[in-house]
């Protein structure tokens, strides 16, 4: 482990910790906090996503869809005007606009095999921004001065690791650079992630064979072509199966370092609380 002890974590001049779990149990939140308070590096893995990995594929997606505007088709080839994303670590709707749901096109569905696509090209960019985390802590460190780092990593982090395994390459990599941290959500937690999400139903990344899994399992179930799915309601039955699937997955990644729960980091008020219930847990 990065900080063996208490007595080590406290001690160290330059900390850094990565955070995973459940998206909306904090793990921004607490990033921003830190950097308001000095002396923290926000790495946020989203937001690197949506400025690289993802970038360009965004911005095609909005030129092919300002194309089918005859008016905003000739400004285009004009280069009369210019389309860019605005991706922000506090909304990523450019991102999540462009993964989509799948089903019924008029309801603003995707083809599946379209749908798949984007999620691999989501899967191969955050896997990407991961393992860029040591380069980016060393350019905090040595360009900006910044002593400390923390990466806020997306909930779907567990599913490009396979946390079963000692060697698993991702986790090896992170975990030589900073200190996991799970930020672990009881069931009323769950709960309100899941009423949350029945009343905004948001695009999301699944491991390929948990995606292939649902996507069979809802078509008949439903007794329904693919092209005949709800797009919302395909998102809606999924999300639930995909907290339960992804926790025991969170819980195995977790034993690299350590586990606070959503309340501790709710309760945290300044650095010296934060570095207090992280060095509580080691």
């Amino acid at each position: 482990m990065t900080y063996p002890n208490a007595k080590s974590w406290h001690a160290a001049p330059r900390k850094s910790v990565m955070l995973f779990g459940m998206s909306g149990l904090g793990k921004t939140h607490i990033s921003k906090f830190l950097v308001q308070q000095g002396g923290w590096f926000h790495y946020s893995i989203d937001y690197r996503i949506g400025t690289s990995g993802m970038y360009q594929h965004i911005k095609d997606n909005l030129i092919t869809e300002a194309m089918k505007n005859p008016y905003l088709a000739e400004m285009l080839k004009r280069d009369a005007i210019y389309l860019e994303p605005n991706v922000h670590d506090h909304d990523l709707s450019a991102v999540a606009s462009y993964l989509g749901k799948p089903g019924n096109p008029a309801a603003g569905g995707l083809p599946f095999e379209e749908y798949r696509r984007r999620q691999d090209l989501f899967r191969r960019a955050e896997i990407k921004a991961l393992q860029e985390t040591a380069q980016f802590m060393t350019r905090a460190q040595t360009l900006y001065h910044y002593p400390h780092f923390i990466c806020d990593t997306g909930g779907s982090i567990c599913e490009w690791i396979n946390p079963e395994i000692d060697d698993d390459p991702l986790m090896t990599m992170l975990r030589e650079s900073c200190l996991p941290v799970w930020i672990k959500g009881d069931e009323a937690h769950t709960q309100a992630l899941i009423e949350r999400f029945d009343r905004a139903p948001k695009p999301m990344a699944y491991q390929p064979e948990f995606l292939e899994r649902v996507w069979s399992e809802y078509l008949k179930e439903n007794n329904q072509q693919e092209d005949e799915v709800n797009p919302d309601s395909f998102i809606r039955w999924t999300y639930a199966q995909a907290l339960a699937h992804r926790q025991p997955r969170y819980a195995a990644m977790a034993r690299y370092g350590i586990t606070v729960t959503a309340d501790d980091i709710h309760a945290v008020n300044t650095a010296e609380d934060f570095n207090d219930l992280i060095a509580s847990k080691l």
